[in-house]
């Protein structure tokens, strides 16, 4: 024990022994100030300990119930119940902690400030009671006369007993300041000893539980920067459909207008349509009609049965129909009964109107490929027609052509054998799932049609047959190895095919950028080709086209190999003319390969943004489209024309690609310019229309088609808005002269010199 102070002192009852006295005493008082705060501060830390165990507990178990409610995601629920259960052990840990710094703390802070305190003030009080007890009798000694013995007696015995008291409570009070002293340290020290051993026994215990998980964190670790990485790649994804999305016309319904009969909800498409009540009163519901199942169903709350409108969609047909006063209507007729549907535009009724054509084929492709072979076809379709098993043939000139070029036996986008769609703009085959998707884009990037189901023009097959998937996909996916995009397979999920598809066609991410620095290789025309354009070169002197210093090499473009473009124009060096494309600008690229009639190079000119219509101020503001007129190449004219050229676009002499083709005696090119809307009554400088140019050259089927298509409008204004686009001879004639221009060229040479201006 430290002796503070020596009892001798105390005896002795010196100024020093006072002073040492006062300084114990501020220094106890002090003590018991502070040891009550820190009991005070002590109790708040276990109150805030125990709430914070009470809520942890609760967040704990909410761990827990979202671990149980996340059980299908096995990472997710594995995670949060282990980490539950540790957090758990830890808490109970805590709560340990808490009770022990209760005890050994606490309870031992009070017990020194209530018990070992109080009896050094209680010491403390009977020395002072003495001590003046003791300054009273030595006053009394004093002031006792002399002359009073007994007085001086009964004063000295006071005295006696006084000293003897204030000995006794001296002493006694220095024993509980010695007392106090010593166990001050040792209690104190006691107190912080047991609390740092009760938080190294709770960290450490901590510290043991999450030990034994640091496997398992370091997994999850690996698992969280790889779900990072996805996720990353999947929000840049998301951003690029957003962005597509928001590209798109804002409304609604051109949004839903994707038919796609093999989705695995089994819904080939899906929209609000107004349904027209077949009771007397005649009302219009609006409803959710889907087509799945080969059946046309509506219903009107997500929970509710599906009523069925067709059963079988094999059995009706789909028209539209203008009687009624309200717009965008069309009406599906079965043998049975008939509905009558209102689209809210006239682009959804056009989709709505294909997509249950479209249910239509794909039922009884699906019925074909169930009771026959591939080749084998017992039903033909057609747009309001269907023939049952009357052992008629599909004629498939169009589905053997086109398949029989290289790289169009598998579809273009996903790689499945056998496509019978087709986009004729990009001359491409595609099966019916990425032809649902094509369709979704707009015509204005991609025109599907059904290689068995639809009509195929001669010039349409003629055109596909110069293209194909191989020369396509070397201009659209020209950058495929440099790109961490995978190219879809015919069983990847559509939202994946509908992703590569948009990338490639819409956002061209795979096509060859434009170098600003660069010689290509000569663009070569062969004999054959030369001699087809003698006539326009003949005619008209063309100057050489000024390059652009700072564009693409021709063999960059496309994708080509020098050797691939020499072999595919020509095969004899000492037969060619040589003409270097290199340095030309998409536009000019576009209106020199289309003289030169080399379809891929027009592709890639378009691929890389080439205006269709471009004006070639160096020669007459001639288009593209003008060019391929003069060399009489009707693939090239339909190439240009299906990609949104126009027909009646004039050059600098009011002559448009009807013109020059009249003037040329291009009888079936002609043809197809007055099919597709040419203006027969348009009028050059020299105040000449096209009928007058061909009366003046004597080209009695050029008159005959002119002539023919004056006349056949002619009819259809005198009839009304609402007549057909022409009868039956007329689509007869057109149709001859087509093939004729396709397959036998030669006929359409024919001139007769006694025609006579109407």
């Amino acid at each position: 024990m430290t002796v503070k102070m020596e009892f001798e002192e105390c005896l002795k009852d010196s100024p020093r022994f006072r002073a040492a006295i006062e300084a114990v005493e501020g220094d106890v008082s002090e003590l018991e100030t502070r040891l009550e705060k820190l009991v005070k501060q002590c109790n708040a830390m276990l109150e805030a300990g125990r709430t914070y165990c009470q809520s942890s507990k609760s967040f704990v178990n909410g761990l827990r119930e979202l671990g149980c409610h996340l059980s299908d995601e096995p990472t997710m629920g594995d995670c949060l119940e282990k980490f539950s259960k540790k957090l758990s052990i830890i808490l109970l840990a805590q709560e340990e902690l808490i009770e022990n710094t209760q005890k050994t703390v606490k309870m031992k802070l009070q017990s020194f400030v209530k018990d070992d305190v109080k009896r050094f003030k209680d010491a403390r009080k009977e020395f002072e009671r003495s001590s003046e007890t003791l300054e009273a009798a030595l006053g009394r000694n004093a002031q006792a006369p002399r002359g009073k013995p007994h007085e001086v007696e009964e004063a000295s015995q006071a005295l006696t007993h006084a000293r003897k008291s204030f000995r006794s409570g001296t002493l006694d009070y220095v024993l509980q300041i010695n007392v106090i002293e010593s166990k001050k340290k040792t209690d104190l020290l006691m107190a912080m000893l047991s609390l740092m051993e009760t938080q190294a026994a709770f960290f450490q215990q901590g510290h043991q539980s999450l030990t034994e998980l640091e496997e398992y964190r370091k997994q999850l670790g690996n698992e969280y920067t790889q779900l990072v990485l996805n996720s990353a790649r999947d929000k840049r994804d998301m951003e690029q459909r957003h962005g597509d999305i928001k590209k798109k016309d804002e409304s609604y319904d051109e949004s839903i207008l994707d038919f796609s009969p093999d989705a695995a909800s089994g819904i080939a498409i899906e929209g609000y349509l107004y349904k027209r009540a077949s009771n007397a009163f005649k009302t219009w519901s609006r409803r959710w009609f889907s087509i799945q199942k080969n059946q046309l169903v509506y219903q009107k709350k997500f929970k509710e049965q599906p009523t069925v409108v067709v059963e079988d969609l094999r059995l009706c047909t789909v028209k539209p129909c203008a009687e009624q006063e309200r717009r965008f209507c069309f009406e599906v007729v079965s043998p049975s009964k008939s509905c009558l549907l209102q689209a809210d535009s006239e682009r959804q009724q056009q989709g709505w109107m294909s997509a249950v054509q479209n249910s239509i084929a794909s039922a009884f492709q699906d019925r074909r490929e169930e009771a026959c072979s591939p080749r084998e076809r017992c039903s033909s379709v057609s747009a309001g027609t269907i023939n049952l098993c009357m052992g008629e043939q599909k004629d498939y000139k169009a589905l053997e052509e086109v398949q029989a070029i290289p790289g169009n036996c598998q579809c273009c986008d996903c790689g499945e054998p056998g496509p019978d769609w087709a986009s004729i703009n990009l001359g491409i085959t595609l099966c019916i799932t990425c032809s649902g998707i094509h369709r979704s884009l707009g015509v204005h990037f991609s025109k599907v049609r059904s290689l068995t189901l639809d009509s195929w023009e001669p010039e349409l097959i003629k055109l596909m047959c110069e293209l194909g998937n191989t020369a396509i996909n070397r201009i659209y996916e020209a950058r495929i190895d440099e790109i961490t995009i995978k190219k879809p397979h015919p069983s990847s999920p559509r939202q994946d095919k509908e992703s590569w598809i948009r990338s490639k066609y819409v956002e061209k991410k795979f096509i060859h950028k434009l170098p600003e620095t660069g010689r290509g290789t000569p663009l070569r025309r062969s004999s054959a080709r030369r001699h087809r354009a003698t006539t326009q070169e003949k005619l008209i002197q063309r100057p050489p086209i000024k390059p652009k210093p700072n564009r693409a090499t021709l063999a960059r473009n496309t994708g080509l190999t020098p050797t691939e473009i020499m072999n595919s124009i020509g095969s004899h060096k000492d037969e060619e003319e040589v003409e270097d494309l290199s340095g030309l600008h998409p536009g000019a690229l576009l209106y020199r390969s289309a003289a030169l009639q080399h379809f891929p190079v027009m592709a890639d000119a378009l691929a890389h943004g080439a205006d269709v219509n471009w004006v070639n101020v160096a020669e007459e503001s001639k288009t593209p489209l003008i060019q391929a007129a003069t060399v009489n190449s009707l693939a090239a004219c339909e190439f240009l024309l299906q990609n949104g050229a126009n027909v009646n676009q004039a050059d600098s002499n009011g002559r448009g690609p009807l013109h020059h083709a009249t003037i040329l005696g291009h009888t079936g090119v002609v043809c197809l310019f007055l099919k597709r809307g040419a203006d027969y009554n348009k009028k050059d400088i020299n105040q000449k229309d096209p009928i007058t140019i061909a009366v003046d050259s004597a080209n009695a089927d050029i008159v005959t088609l002119l002539r023919l298509t004056k006349m056949n409008k002619e009819m259809r204004e005198m009839e009304g808005g609402f007549a057909q686009s022409g009868d039956e001879t007329y689509q007869d004639i057109f149709r001859d002269f087509s093939q004729m221009a396709s397959n036998n060229p030669e006929k359409l040479k024919r001139r007769s010199a006694d025609i006579k201006t109407p």
